[in-house]
């Protein structure tokens, strides 16, 4: 991973669905909250828009929310909560993992921000190099 990458991509070394179950195991190990994982694959289908299979998965951390949702002048921040780890799989047949580099974004927001951001990002990666190649 370049520190500079604004969205990063892993491959994982699992099957799609094991990557899923897993992200979803390891965010919950370390106490993050998963309100959502979106199935965007057959969001499409009932569209009449065939894709290959993709998930979005919500993750949140109170410690790390709470601290962002303090101060009002910083609620704005509230745009991009929660976290979210992309799993998808492409024309090769693999599985790969995406996110933003949330510790990157905040470089230029108010320290309060930047330091909890920071904090959330590299937990997050933490969780995704446990099933990433």
């Amino acid at each position: 991973m370049k520190n500079s990458q604004l969205v990063i991509e892993h491959q994982s070394k699992f099957s799609f669905e094991k990557t899923v179950e897993m992200l979803v195991a390891g965010a919950e190990q370390r106490e993050w909250k998963v309100p959502a994982v979106h199935d965007l694959q057959l969001s499409l289908a009932k569209s009449g828009k065939a894709v290959r299979p993709v998930k979005v998965i919500e993750i949140c951390k109170p410690e790390y929310s709470g601290k962002m949702l303090e101060l009002n002048h910083e609620r704005i921040i509230s745009v991009m909560m929660p976290c979210r780890i992309s799993v998808y799989e492409k024309e090769d047949g693999l599985t790969y993992i995406g996110l933003i580099n949330a510790g990157e974004m905040a470089a230029s927001l108010p320290a309060n921000i930047e330091k909890v951001m920071k904090a959330a990002s590299d937990e997050t990666f933490e969780i995704v190099k446990s099933v990433s190649k």
